[in-house]
């Protein structure tokens, strides 16, 4: 069943610069698909415009049947900005991962049992108490996703979710997302990360859509990558020989 539908959406920046062109495809239910393409090419765009951060400058999204308004809030996505930072503003992190829901009515001692929970689901519970100045990047990515998990989000957006991680925090955030069961969209240029996680691929170049593809297909394509801006992923001459 597809989940989400887009339908020739694109989006101009102030000064008539086009940031995304004739956007249209699909996400079925419990499909991972990862949105790749170089800086600029309009990857948070596209991310933001789902999650209604963004009014888009025409067409259509459809979820779950329904066109969605541009630019209204629908609930049914939601959105890991690839700055965990920027989701942060409470004393704690429970208070943040609660925040959402408390603002929708739910008492402190059920919001709090609720992002403990959230946490858990994360392998975070331990944060809870924590300031989030003092998490490290791959705590706050756990901390960020939590928050939003625990909206219930039938389709997650994750924009960059392994920039700036050690090895380690990488392997960690990749294996959770993995897991996930809800349709996920993940925008990023790590492609070795792309390998592990997508069903398929789409590809973005200057706000249009270059291919789209089951993974790992063009991620195997020197020549087609060159041409948007990409590189082979680092291990993709170990595990396909002559993809290089």
């Amino acid at each position: 069943m597809e989940k989400l539908v887009l339908k020739q959406v694109s989006c101009v920046y102030d000064g008539n610069i086009p940031a995304l062109e004739d956007i249209s495809f699909s996400l079925k239910s419990g499909e991972s698909v990862c949105v790749a393409g170089a800086n600029g090419s309009g990857k948070s765009t596209l991310l933001q415009i789902i999650a209604s951060c963004v009014k888009s400058g025409g067409g259509e999204i459809i979820i779950d049947g329904r066109r969605v308004p541009s630019g209204v809030h629908h609930g049914k996505a939601g959105i890991v900005f690839q700055e965990p930072d920027n989701q942060f503003f409470m004393p704690t992190i429970w208070e943040d991962v609660a925040f959402g829901i408390m603002k929708k009515g739910m008492g402190l001692a059920e919001a709090k049992a609720a992002a403990l929970a959230a946490l858990a689901q994360v392998e975070a519970e331990k944060l809870a108490e924590r300031r989030p100045y003092t998490l490290s990047g791959g705590e706050k990515q756990r901390a960020a996703l939590a928050s939003i998990l625990i909206m219930k989000p039938e389709i997650l957006l994750l924009d960059e979710p392994t920039a700036a991680l050690d090895p380690r925090s990488r392997k960690n955030i990749i294996s959770l997302i993995k897991n996930l069961p809800c349709a996920k969209l993940i925008a990023s240029h790590d492609l070795d990360m792309a390998l592990d996680l997508a069903d398929r691929i789409i590809f973005l170049h200057r706000g249009k859509i270059a291919a789209d593809c089951p993974s790992p297909g063009l991620l195997l394509d020197k020549n087609f990558l060159r041409s948007i801006g990409l590189e082979l992923p680092l291990r993709v001459s170990a595990e396909y020989p002559g993809g290089a």
